[in-house]
């Protein structure tokens, strides 16, 4: 069983060349940008990774669904309504569907398993959480949800630290734990380390799961060179003051991996990060097309599961 911890654009890439693979994969989701948005729960890192294995994303975007229309938004927009969150018709009906199965009692967990049925996945969507977790973003004009941030106001404000709101109490998801527990690889995506993955294994029994398991755990770096492959890594690393480096990002996993694949343009890294006791695997990380994501997959797998 190979288990991978994902959130974000660079996850899903990574997540479909899995699926291309092999069927018995874990896909634990990242919470921490849910986001209530006119009255609906909407779960980008859920939604994007189950897009993405139905073969219904947006690749151009790296969200939403591909060829939607966005009817509902030029209403709101008439009715006066902020629409800075671009939800198209498709998806709409993905968050209200979600909110109603809340409403009646349903947990996120069960309705993320429902749709993945609707969707003809196979691989199993696991939310790493019910309880719900906010990544919150301060600033210099005031904290603000991290939707509001990167995407309302397009990451212009300076970032002076992070927030993982209700991380202390959230119990984390049993079927998270237990996947983590048996599998035979677990791989941490490619997504941004602070706000993708961070409010993961900000959870305390992922975390300790994770560090039991940390001669099986594998790293895909989200950098290349002193940039970050997309997104807005370098500038939340930098306020968080932690280098933008893949030796940054594998400090940041000292305690919970063994294993990070670095980008070949990044070998003069390697002898950094292998005295962290971390063993480094050199590969083309960049995954622009199927091939590609593809092609990772599988000499992750070749390298490491075993």
């Amino acid at each position: 069983m190979i288990t991978i911890l994902a959130g974000g654009s660079g996850s899903v890439k990574l997540v479909r060349g899995f699926a291309s693979q092999r069927s018995d994969v874990n896909v634990v989701t990242n919470v921490g940008d849910n986001y209530w948005l006119y009255g609906m729960y909407v779960c980008p890192d859920i939604d994007t990774i189950t897009y993405g294995l139905a073969d219904l994303l947006d690749h151009d975007k790296g969200w939403g669904i591909k060829k939607d229309t966005f009817g509902f938004l030029r209403q709101m927009e008439i009715f006066g309504e902020e629409t800075w969150f671009r939800i198209g018709d498709r998806d709409t009906a993905t968050h209200l569907t979600r909110t109603n199965m809340l409403k009646n009692g349903k947990s996120l967990s069960d309705i993320t398993k429902w749709m993945a049925e609707k969707f003809s996945i196979e691989i199993k969507i696991i939310p790493v959480t019910d309880t719900a977790v906010e990544t919150r973003i301060i600033t210099d004009k005031g904290d603000m949800h991290l939707q509001e941030f990167w995407v309302k106001h397009r990451g212009m404000d300076e970032v002076k630290g992070i927030e993982y709101q209700g991380v202390e109490k959230a119990r984390p998801n049993p079927d998270a734990v237990n996947a983590i527990h048996d599998s035979n690889l677990i791989v941490i995506a490619p997504g941004n380390p602070l706000t993708s993955i961070g409010p993961m294994i900000a959870l305390k029994g992922i975390r300790k799961e994770l560090s039991k398991k940390k001669n099986k755990v594998v790293a895909v770096s989200p950098i290349i060179g002193n940039s970050p492959v997309s997104g807005p890594t370098g500038k939340y690393m930098e306020a968080a003051g932690i280098e933008v480096s893949v030796l940054g990002v594998a400090k940041m996993y000292a305690d919970i991996c063994s294993n990070i694949i670095i980008d070949t343009k990044d070998r003069a890294k390697a002898k950094e990060i292998e005295a962290l006791n971390i063993n480094v695997h050199e590969s083309k990380i960049k995954m622009t097309n199927k091939q590609s994501e593809d092609a990772l997959a599988a000499s992750i797998i070749k390298q490491y599961y075993s």
